[in-house]
C-alpha cells in the first residue's frame, strides 16, 4: 500500500465530487438551465387514470382494412365484385366472373390469419381465433405506445403509461393542475384519431336525413353526421377508400380565410390508392372522415396526385394542434374508456415531500452522528463518502431526466443506510487488525481486503433484486428500483474506492499522531 501523497483513487474521488455537485445543483437550486429531476405524480400532484381497451373494436377495424384492400385490388385489376359488405367482424362479397376466382384467391391467401369460406362465387371473410387473440394483444400494446407518443408530443413531463392486467392501461400525468389541462389531456388520450377517406353514395345522398341505419346497411352504406352541424347527415360507402394507417404526417396549417386546418400526407401506397381513386371518380364527392364524423366532402375536380389532403372543420388552434398530434402518433386500433380517475392535488404532493424530507434528513443526521461518535475520524471520512453518494444519486438521475416519486424517495433513504454499511464493515475489519497489533498501513490495506467479499456479496445481491423489481414492476416500483440501483453503484465508488484513497493519503499523518482512538475509535491495542 502506498503511503501518503496524491493517488489515483483520490483523483477519481475528486472527479466524482465535481461531477456529482455540478449535475445536482440545477435540481437543488431549480435553475433555468441544466438537467433536472422531474417530480412524480405523488410529489407534485397530477392525474391518475385507469383505462379499459375495447379490444373487439380492433377486430372490426382490421376487417375494414381488409375490405379496403380487397376493393383496391379488385378495382386495380378490373375484377368485378358485387355486394361487398362489412357486418361487424365479417366481410362478404360476391365475384361475378368465375374466371377471376384464382386471382382473388391468391390475393386473399397473402393476408395472414384470414379465414375464407366460399359458397360458389360468394365469399365470407373472417379472422381465425389465433389471429383475433393476436389482434387484441397488439391493440393493447399499440394503445400504450400511441398514448405515450401523444402525451410526449403534448409536452407533459415524464408521463407514465403502462399496461395493467390483461386489457387495462395505467396513465399517470404529473403536473396536471387545472380542470382545463385535465380535460385537454383526457380528450387527447381518448381520441381515436381514425382518419378515413370514404366515397359518398351519390345515388342516395338526398336520403341521408331520412334513411334508417338498417336500410343504409342493406345498401352497404353508413350514415355519418357532419362535424360542424350534427343534424346534417352524410351517406357514405361502408368500405373506406383508405384509412389513417397509410398516413405519414399531419401538421397544423391555415386556410385562405386564416382558419386553422390540418394538412396530412399519405405514404406511397396511400398516395397511389388516392390518386387512382380520384382519377376514376372526377365529379363525385369524397368524404374526409375523422372519428366517424364528416369534416368535409369536396367534389373531385381532377386526379389528386402527391398523396396530400386537408381537414378543415372550424378548429381552434389548440384543437387543430391536438388532432394533428393524435393523427401523427397513430390511430387507436381499439377505443379506450375511462374506468377510474383520481386527481392528486399539489398540496398532497407537498405534504409527501415534506414527510419524505423529514425522514431523509433525520435518517441522514442520525447516521452521521453515530458514525462520528463510534468511529471518530473514520466516521467523518465515511460521512464524506455518504454525502458524495447522495449527490451522485441526484446527479445521475438528473442527467438521465429521471422522475423522482415517493417510492424513489424511500429508495434514497434506504441508500443512506446501505452507503454507510460498507464503511461499517471496513472499519470493523481495520479495528480487528489493530487489536492484533498490526500497523496502520497494514491494517488499512488488510481491512479493505478482508471486507471486500462481504461488501460485494451484499451489494450484488441487492442490485439483482433491484433489477428484478425494475423488470417486472410498474411505475412507482421502477422508481424505487432505479434510485436503489444508482445508490448501490455510487456507494461502490464512494465507500470503497473513495475512502481508501483518503486513507492512503492520510496514513503518514495517522502513524505520526499514533492516536488510534481519535482516528478509528479503537479502545485498546495488543
Amino acid at each position: 500500500m502506498s503511503k501518503g501523497g496524491l493517488n489515483y483513487r483520490l483523483v477519481i474521488f475528486f472527479i466524482a465530487i465535481i461531477f456529482a455537485v455540478g449535475f445536482s445543483l440545477p435540481t437543488l437550486l431549480q435553475t433555468q438551465k441544466g438537467p433536472k429531476i422531474s417530480l412524480g405524480l405523488d410529489l407534485q400532484g397530477g392525474l391518475h387514470m385507469l383505462l379499459g381497451v375495447k379490444t373487439n373494436e380492433a377486430i372490426k377495424s382490421k376487417m375494414k382494412s381488409i375490405a379496403s384492400s380487397v376493393k383496391f385490388f379488385t378495382d386495380n385489376n378490373d375484377i368485378v365484385i358485387d355486394e361487398l359488405r362489412i357486418n361487424g367482424d365479417i366481410v362478404t362479397l360476391s365475384l361475378l366472373d368465375g374466371d377471376e376466382e384464382k386471382h382473388l384467391d391468391d390475393m386473399l391467401k397473402k393476408i395472414q390469419g384470414l379465414q375464407v369460406k366460399k359458397d360458389k362465387l360468394k365469399y365470407t371473410l373472417s379472422l381465425s381465433n389465433k389471429e383475433k387473440i393476436a389482434t387484441k394483444k397488439f391493440a393493447i400494446s399499440q394503445a400504450v405506445e400511441t398514448i405515450r407518443n401523444r402525451l410526449d408530443q403534448f409536452g407533459l413531463a415524464e408521463p407514465n403509461v403502462a399496461k395493467q392486467g390483461v386489457d387495462k392501461i395505467l396513465v399517470e400525468l404529473p403536473g396536471i393542475k387545472t380542470i382545463e389541462q385535465e380535460k385537454r389531456a383526457r380528450e387527447l388520450i381518448a381520441k381515436a384519431a381514425h382518419l378515413q377517406l370514404m366515397s359518398i353514395d351519390e345515388k342516395r345522398t338526398d336520403q341521408a336525413n331520412s334513411m334508417s341505419e338498417d336500410e343504409a346497411r342493406s345498401y352497404g352504406d353508413r350514415i355519418l353526421p357532419d362535424s360542424r352541424t350534427p343534424n346534417v347527415k352524410h351517406i357514405v360507402k361502408a368500405v373506406p377508400i383508405l384509412d389513417g394507417s397509410m398516413m405519414s404526417d399531419a401538421k397544423v396549417g391555415f386556410s385562405n380565410m386564416n382558419q386553422p386546418v390540418i394538412n396530412f400526407t399519405l405514404n406511397s401506397e396511400g398516395a397511389k390508392i388516392f390518386g387512382d381513386y380520384t382519377a376514376k371518380n372526377i365529379g363525385n364527392h369524397l368524404a374526409i372522415v375523422l372519428d366517424n364524423k364528416v369534416y368535409s366532402a369536396p367534389v373531385i375536380r381532377e386526379r389528386i396526385g402527391g398523396g396530400s389532403g386537408q381537414i378543415s372543420g372550424g378548429f381552434s388552434v389548440k384543437e387543430a394542434h391536438d388532432v394533428a398530434i393524435a393523427l401523427r402518433s397513430g390511430a387507436l386500433l381499439a377505443p379506450v374508456k375511462l374506468l377510474e380517475k383520481r386527481s392528486v392535488g399539489p398540496s398532497l404532493g407537498a405534504d409527501s415531500i415534506k414527510a419524505s424530507m423529514i425522514a431523509l434528513i433525520s435518517g441522514f443526521v442520525l447516521v452521521v452522528l453515530f458514525m462520528i461518535l463510534y468511529y471518530g475520524m473514520a466516521g467523518v471520512i465515511a460521512d464524506i463518502a455518504l454525502v458524495v453518494n447522495l449527490f451522485l444519486v441526484l446527479s445521475v438521475m438528473a442527467l438521465f431526466g429521471a422522475t423522482l416519486t415517493l417510492p424513489g424517495m424511500a429508495g434514497i433513504v434506504l441508500t443512506v443506510g446501505m452507503a454507510v454499511d460498507a464503511n461499517v464493515i471496513i472499519n470493523e475489519r481495520i479495528r480487528e487488525l489493530f487489536r492484533e497489533g498490526k500497523g496502520v498501513a497494514k491494517a488499512v490495506e488488510k481491512g479493505y481486503s478482508n471486507a471486500m467479499s462481504a461488501i460485494l456479496d451484499a451489494n450484488i445481491t441487492t442490485l439483482i433484486a433491484a433489477v428484478v423489481l425494475y423488470a417486472y414492476g410498474t411505475g412507482p416500483i421502477k422508481g424505487f428500483a432505479i434510485t436503489m440501483s444508482i445508490g448501490i453503484l455510487a456507494s461502490m465508488l464512494t465507500a470503497i474506492l473513495g475512502t481508501l484513497g483518503i486513507y492512503q493519503y492520510l496514513v503518514p499523518y495517522i502513524e505520526k499522531t499514533k492516536s488510534l482512538p481519535f482516528w478509528f475509535g479503537v479502545k485498546r491495542v495488543k
